[in-house]
């Protein structure tokens, strides 16, 4: 501890830190792992108006981050100011940060890199270049090491042995793959913002990425995003209100995830963490999607800088707006309006004509006519010797050579966007044919020995069965998700080997451990994947009854070790619950039926997470809520 300054009570245990571990620990505020540094470095290589910009990384950026430009340089002056604290050319006033329209401004990130690193940077603004070169192993000279370099015009910064003076920061970090990709998503991120500029992203000397220059942000977005089979779902919406405007990208209802990490929201070319704000997308895009999904899209707000404050966050990650209401609102309209029109287009083949529109009305895109009115489905597979006509299966569909009938679900994605129903009777352990449906004047069936009355399907989830007096609503999901619960346990699913194998990397030594444990269990009930080495894995098959893409898998797999008592039983329910029918899905009568005899017959009416398949009133409850009986 440093002796009190003269003058200062003996007892006096406050001092001023020394000027190196206080620039440690702000650059621990601005540069907590290695992909805070792409970000700083690819803000200062926008700000310099580059058309083109590389990033390549090794070590998962702790090694290496380099990071090329073709921007307009520095000059020697420049060069040797660079580094230091504060130093910048965004601003010189407390006024400017009203106006500012710049990525960076504060002047901080070089001189918190070069506290942690070994930071060197090259730059030519096209009539001489400079290489400078400082960091903790050159921090004892009193002056930087700067010579002259040839160099086109631009700006390269390397930065290496990232915390290499700092090891309880390295410490935590994540394996380099896990880093590696948060340097990737860093470098999506400014991309997506500025697509009218080429980006390049090089991972252990090799190129992974090349996004060329774009004409807008719906190509970017697809670019990065999108299959090829799910890039004509995408559209682009426009808004605008008080000294703002918004531009969107959006996934028509054929185009849904099940989370929302394809939801993004950027201010002024910033990414953003702003959850009222994908609230507003969610908000805009509801009734549209089946339930239990989720929207792609991204939010793209040009605002003017007086109705924002972008200087909250060290890493500029959040921001303070004027009046958040209004964009909110601009937003959820603007969705609501556009999905509106979006329907009743696809519904009624013909589009509304939108002529030029004033302030704070909405310019939309003519919407093709993408897909059809969504027809019911059915998750048995009706198999037949005779020939049947088109009442024989409720008029949905045409049934293929065989006899073999596919009903669609309406999804769309990676995937089969069909149910292949026969697999999930399999499940059931039921007949494969059924007597034809009864006339309408009939008004019970019988089906496993039970009289019961179908009577319809409500809101797309509920069955409506009537059986010894009493009403029952049954969850179509909850009952199914039980019913090949069951099963599982008795009878696992065989394996589907991909064709090519998909490697994954884990982020710790605990979630390696958790797969090693957990390995036979899983390959017994059909997810087979195998350790290739420390850290990376291979997926090798699915179970055939599994609906969720390989890449979805993994992310699913990578988040279960916490999930350590009851493990097999939490694996069967999971394997049940993407197996089963979802919510929203329109089922025929014949399926229906099957499926209501089938959970009436069920020992335990609830499915594995413990919800109850159906609830009941009886004739005598329904007479008292009438008041017919007193």
């Amino acid at each position: 501890m440093s002796k009190p300054e003269k003058g200062a009570p003996s007892g006096s245990t406050i001092h001023v830190l020394a000027p190196e571990v206080a620039q440690r620990i702000a650059a621990g505020e601005v540069i907590d792992r290695p992909a805070a540094v792409v970000r700083e470095l690819m803000d200062n290589a926008l700000d310099a108006k580059s058309q083109r910009i590389d990033v390549a990384i090794s070590g998962g950026g702790s090694d290496l981050i380099e990071v090329i430009d073709d921007g307009i340089g520095m000059v020697k002056e420049d060069l040797q100011l660079c580094w230091l604290p504060h130093a910048t050319s965004k601003i010189q006033s407390l006024e400017d940060l009203e106006h500012t329209t710049t990525l960076g401004f504060r002047g901080e990130a070089l001189a918190a890199i070069a506290a942690v690193s070994r930071l060197e940077i090259t730059s030519s603004d096209g009539n001489g270049a400079w290489q400078l070169e400082i960091g903790p192993l050159t921090r004892s000279r009193e002056e930087p090491i700067l010579r002259p370099v040839q160099r086109n015009r631009g700006t390269t910064v390397r930065v290496r042995a990232l915390f290499e003076t700092v090891p309880a920061r390295k410490k935590f970090l994540k394996r380099p793959p896990a880093e590696a990709q948060l340097c990737y998503q860093v470098w999506c991120d400014k991309a997506l913002a500025f697509p009218e500029r080429e980006f390049r992203f090089l991972q252990e000397g090799a190129l992974k990425t090349l996004l060329p220059a774009v004409g807008g942000y719906r190509e970017r977005f697809s670019q990065i995003l999108l299959s090829e089979r799910e890039k004509p779902f995408l559209h682009e919406v426009y808004g605008s209100g008080d000294g703002f405007s918004v531009h969107i990208i959006i996934g028509g209802p054929e185009l849904y995830r099940s989370d929302r990490r394809n939801q993004f929201v950027f201010a002024n070319h910033r990414r953003i963490q702003e959850y009222a704000l994908l609230q507003a997308l969610e908000y805009g895009c509801q009734g549209f999607f089946p339930n239990g999904t989720h929207p792609v899209g991204a939010l793209f707000i040009d605002i003017d800088p007086a109705l924002a404050d972008f200087n909250i966050h060290p890493a500029k990650r959040e921001v303070r707006f004027k009046d958040p209401a209004a964009i909110h609102h601009t937003i959820t309209r603007t969705l609501q309006d556009f999905f509106g029109r979006h329907v009743l287009y696809v519904q009624g083949g013909t589009a509304a004509t939108t002529g030029s529109a004033p302030a704070e009305q909405v310019l939309f895109e003519a919407s093709p006519p993408f897909h059809k009115e969504k027809a019911p489905s059915s998750f048995l597979a009706v198999q037949s010797t005779e020939k049947t006509d088109a009442s024989g299966f409720s008029g949905h569909g045409k049934p293929e050579e065989g006899g073999e009938r596919f009903f669609s679900s309406g999804r769309t994605g990676k995937g089969d966007p069909f149910i292949r129903a026969e697999q999930i009777e399999q499940f059931l352990a039921r007949s494969s044919s059924f007597a034809p449906l009864p006339g309408k004047e009939q008004e019970k069936t019988a089906l496993s020995g039970e009289d019961f009355r179908y009577l319809g399907q409500l809101f797309n989830l509920f069955l409506i069965v009537e059986k010894d007096d009493t009403l029952y609503l049954i969850d179509q999901h909850a009952a199914h998700e039980r019913i090949l619960f069951n099963e599982l346990q008795d009878r696992p699913p065989p394996p589907q080997e991909l064709l090519v194998p998909l490697p994954f990397t884990t982020d710790t030594e605990t979630v390696d451990a958790f797969l090693t444990t957990h390995r036979q269990e899983l390959a017994h009930y059909g997810l087979v994947i195998t350790p290739e080495a420390p850290g990376t894995w291979l997926l090798e098959a699915l179970p055939s009854c599994w609906k969720l893409s390989p890449e979805k898998t993994i992310e699913h797999l990578l988040s279960m070790p916490g999930e350590k008592e009851n493990f097999t039983q939490r694996w069967i329910a999971t394997l049940a619950c993407h197996s089963a029918i979802q919510d929203g899905e329109i089922l025929d009568d014949r399926t229906a039926q099957a499926l209501a005899a089938a959970a009436l017959e069920l020992p335990e009416p609830r499915c594995p997470h413990g919800r109850p398949i159906w609830i009941r009133l009886s004739r005598e409850d329904l007479f008292k809520m009438v008041r017919r009986l007193e």
